[in-house]
């Protein structure tokens, strides 16, 4: 009997640990700090209502703790918040809160759904919602709402790279509203909401990132984030 209660007892100690919210952020934090630098080759993909934006391709570098710069001939829509930013967010535990919101099923893969609250006033992000795989410590989508750009959804897809919770593929959805988009972007919506008779359409705009080529923690001089 007693291996047999040693066994249910290590079973119960998994499945509190497994919902416990801090501690599925946690985990989630403890793999994203293993990644000291990176960069990656990036297609990115946007369709933005009544703009016609070209595929571009991009290099993006990244270091600890927010260095980030992307190189691209072309117009790079390039949603920091889900890259560095969110990251960046993750790691400062003593800068948020955590509440857990359930499960749901995505796809076939069950997560536990947490809730983060920023504990700072003056914090863009007003809320960020995980939607977390607890047998992987990865997240599979997030929904991240700051003041600045709105509220943006984001779903990740996971390869080689997920032993560092590095993704493939990122899928954003923006509000087109709210979103921060480079300027003359910006400028051409402004132009075709004016000939449009009508705003009755769809007001979010997906961008698709596909990374390939991952180097991680391979050191990046500080000099590669200077203009």
């Amino acid at each position: 009997m007693k291996p047999f209660l040693f066994f249910f007892v290590l079973i119960s100690t998994q499945f509190a640990l497994a919902q416990d919210p801090n501690e599925l952020v946690k985990a989630v934090r403890l793999k994203l700090e293993k990644v000291q630098d990176y960069s990656a080759d990036i297609h990115i993909k946007a369709q933005v209502p009544m703009i016609k934006i070209d595929e571009v391709d991009a290099k993006v570098f990244y270091k600890v703790p927010n260095k980030m710069k992307v190189e691209s001939k072309g117009i790079a829509i390039l949603p920091k918040q889900g890259l560095g930013e969110l990251n960046n967010f993750l790691t400062n535990e003593k800068a948020y809160t955590c509440a857990l919101n359930g499960t749901k099923m995505l796809g076939d893969i069950k997560t536990s759904v947490v809730s983060v609250l920023p504990l700072t006033e003056n914090s863009d992000v007003v809320l960020v919602k995980l939607w977390i795989d607890p047998l992987k410590d990865l997240i599979l989508k997030s929904q991240i709402t700051s003041k600045t750009n709105g509220t943006l959804d984001i779903n990740y897809f996971y390869g080689d790279q997920a032993k560092y919770g590095l993704p493939y593929k990122m899928v954003f959805t923006i509000d087109v509203k709210k979103f921060k988009l480079p300027k003359s972007v910006a400028a051409d919506l402004h132009q075709n909401k004016k000939k449009a008779k009508s705003e009755d359409g769809p007001q979010t705009g997906t961008i698709v990132l596909q990374m390939s080529n991952y180097r991680v923690n391979q050191g990046i001089p500080d000099a590669k984030f200077k203009n």
